[in-house]
């Protein structure tokens, strides 16, 4: 049995499972069934089938990493044990656990995979209402070759390239991207190259996808939301890469700095239908050369309660010890 925690103040917690060296041996993803039958088996039988219907085993591994954090996620964060945390989804078809004997959310998470990262946010112990949870990773280099291709090829280049996504993004946004970004954030273009000039934008241009999924995914909306042009992050900017994956950013002792060398970002102007959001707390921060990270945080009915959460790094986890975890709390 899991114990529960005592603690009576709100606990948020920020997780990453990086899946990228897990079970070599599997070149296929049916082999996880039998390299990764022990993590396997911690899963529902339906879990355990959409793991194994990914065709590429990069991509089953995530899914399986998804499947593990949440439910542990609920386990540690609240006295249930592993074997009884169903996961349902809400009418928004996010993925929530409901308490039985409550009918309540005790814990409130969002997870998030990218290139063999995943990621989760969770908030458990908050009694004050509702708390919303959203984040994102990208990898700028995953689609490196692909990107540069397509803005190389475009008649209308990098304007052509944001044209592509645009309806995904805010007016403001595009025309940010397209003709403002290079200007406005100095030492977003790291060399002399027409591709580190390609670079820089692209840069700029994932870390404003992290930003919008992460709020995006804090409301329960998708992609497909009506309201997303109406969403606009004014003048972002990206954080600084650090210098390599194992070395973490450099965190600022001012919450609230916006520098051109910040590797983490926490300041931005948030606009919603024209109106600033002052009720969402969100950070972006850098992880290795490649990767960026977005997290937000939001408790409508005590807005002041989100906002004094502390959004720090990441905390790594061991599969080894997640299992042992699990297996000791079934």
């Amino acid at each position: 049995m899991a114990s529960p925690s005592n603690k009576k103040e709100p606990v948020l917690v920020q997780w990453i499972l990086d899946t990228r060296p897990w079970y070599p041996e599997a070149t296929q993803t049916k082999q996880l069934e039998t390299h990764a039958s022990r993590a396997l088996s911690l899963l529902q039988e339906s879990e355990r089938a959409s793991v194994l219907r990914y065709f590429h085993v990069r991509d089953a591994k995530m899914s399986l990493a998804s499947h593990l954090l949440k439910h542990y996620a609920i386990t540690k964060l609240t006295p249930t044990p592993w074997s009884a945390t169903t996961i349902t989804r809400n009418s928004k078809t996010k993925p929530i656990y409901l308490d039985p004997s409550t009918g309540q959310e005790p814990v409130s998470f969002n997870v998030t995979h990218q290139a063999g990262l995943v990621a989760l946010v969770a908030v458990a112990n908050y009694h004050a209402g509702q708390a919303d949870t959203g984040v994102d990773v990208v990898c700028t280099s995953e689609r490196r070759d692909r990107d540069h291709k397509l803005i190389l090829t475009d008649p209308a280049g990098w304007p052509g390239f944001v044209d592509m996504h645009a309806d995904v993004f805010g007016p403001g946004e595009v025309t940010y991207l397209k003709y403002r970004v290079l200007s406005a954030v100095s030492g977003l273009v790291s060399g002399s190259k027409p591709e580190d000039l390609i670079d820089g934008k692209l840069r700029a241009f994932y870390a404003l996808w992290a930003l919008r999924e992460a709020y995006i995914k804090l409301t329960g909306e998708a992609l497909l939301a009506e309201w997303l042009r109406e969403l606009e992050f004014v003048s972002f900017r990206p954080p600084r890469p650090t210098e390599a994956w194992e070395v973490p950013a450099r965190e600022d002792d001012d919450d609230d700095v916006d520098t051109d060398t910040a590797q983490v970002i926490r300041k931005f102007d948030i606009r919603f239908r024209g109106e600033k959001v002052e009720d969402v707390k969100m950070c972006l921060r850098s992880m290795g050369p490649d990767y960026m990270i977005a997290t937000a945080v939001r408790t409508p009915d005590r807005k002041e309660d989100a906002l004094g959460w502390e959004l720090g790094p990441y905390e790594f986890l061991e599969l080894d010890e997640l299992l042992d975890f699990a297996e000791a709390n079934r």
